[in-house]
């Protein structure tokens, strides 16, 4: 899987002499100290990351941790002071502004929290609207805007005007506007927090639906650490503007670097998000293959499968093999833990 963003020693740096601080400021100090002597302000300080092509990667911190000012300077809706930035092997700072709006019409769409549709558009005009910038005509738009519609769970609303819609529904012409432009990337901006809880998780469960179909890239924001562990491939955790951890789901739980990420990582039910082979102990001699537990599996999926024997089961690898094996008392043991 080929890398589709990379960011390299990014900083953002607000005050009038950004890029002098910068230059000439020991980079090692904390945020507060270059505040303090300085009267700048640092939110993102020398962030690098990759994101692969088609995977989610999530963003994730407590308020002020500079996550999304470090989603706008990607594609520098937000001018970052110093670092490297590429999209698709393109270097975005380099690019000029004619090249940076093509790059936001065509290749990035972005969702906010806020809805932002417009009031006095139907729900249908809403969705085309980019597709209007774009200079399509009216028949094909609005056709890809009703296409789009019925994937997203509204056929049949397109005539509605917003204030008809409730807040997930109005959320969900926000997704569908942002995919009728079919960009390769899309960003995320706290998208759901402004939902209550039910709705939010109906509209996490409805984009990882999307996702599977569609194969998108997707960088997604959230001070939400169920929410990061749900949806995310892998997470990249802020704090003062840095990057604390990255890691998939597992890794951050089964292993946070400092108690600022454990403290995220305390309410987690472990024995969702840890796959059995990182519980498994050796397999004993003779223990056979049939019906064993794959190692990518979750705990929580092989629950069953040993609470209906005594002995142990068997975890395989993808070819069958055995790799190790799991019994009641590991699952106990993961699932109290």
């Amino acid at each position: 899987m080929d890398t589709m963003i990379a960011a390299s020693g990014v900083w953002k740096i607000f005050g009038a002499n950004a890029e002098q601080v910068l230059d000439t400021h020991d980079r090692s100090k904390s945020r507060d100290e270059i505040q303090e002597e300085t009267g700048h302000v640092v939110a993102v300080k020398d962030v690098d990351f990759e994101v692969r092509r088609g995977e989610c990667f999530v963003v994730m911190g407590l308020s002020g941790s500079g996550k999304s000012t470090l989603l706008r300077t990607l594609t520098r809706l937000i001018e970052p002071t110093g670092g490297g930035i590429t999209i698709d092997g393109h270097d975005v700072r380099d690019l000029s502004q004619r090249e940076l709006r093509d790059l936001r019409r065509s290749k990035v769409a972005m969702v906010f929290q806020h809805f932002g549709l417009f009031p006095h558009r139907s729900v249908i005009d809403n969705i085309a609207y980019g597709l209007e910038v774009r200079g399509m005509g009216k028949v094909k738009r609005t056709e890809k805007a009703e296409e789009i519609l019925d994937l997203v769970g509204l056929g049949g609303w397109g005539e509605r005007f917003p204030r008809e819609l409730s807040g997930g529904m109005q959320q969900r012409v926000g997704l569908a506007r942002a995919m009728a432009m079919d960009p390769e990337i899309l960003f995320f901006d706290e998208p759901f927090s402004a939902l209550d809880p039910l709705i939010r998780r109906e509209m996490q469960d409805e984009l990882l639906d999307l996702q599977a179909k569609l194969q998108k890239t997707m960088v997604f924001i959230t001070h939400d650490f169920l929410e990061a562990i749900k949806m995310g491939d892998h997470i990249a955790i802020m704090k003062d503007g840095e990057i604390v951890q990255i890691g998939t789901p597992e890794e951050i739980v089964a292993a946070p670097v400092d108690d600022y990420v454990r403290e995220f990582t305390e309410d987690v039910p472990r024995y969702k998000v840890l796959s059995v082979g990182k519980v498994m102990r050796q397999a004993s001699k003779g223990l056979s293959a049939e019906g064993g537990v794959r190692s990518g599996a979750k705990i929580e999926s092989a629950i069953n499968q040993v609470a209906d024997t005594d002995s142990p089961v068997a975890v395989v690898d993808e070819a069958g093999g055995i790799v190790g094996e799991i019994d009641r008392e590991i699952i106990m043991r993961a699932m109290t833990s």
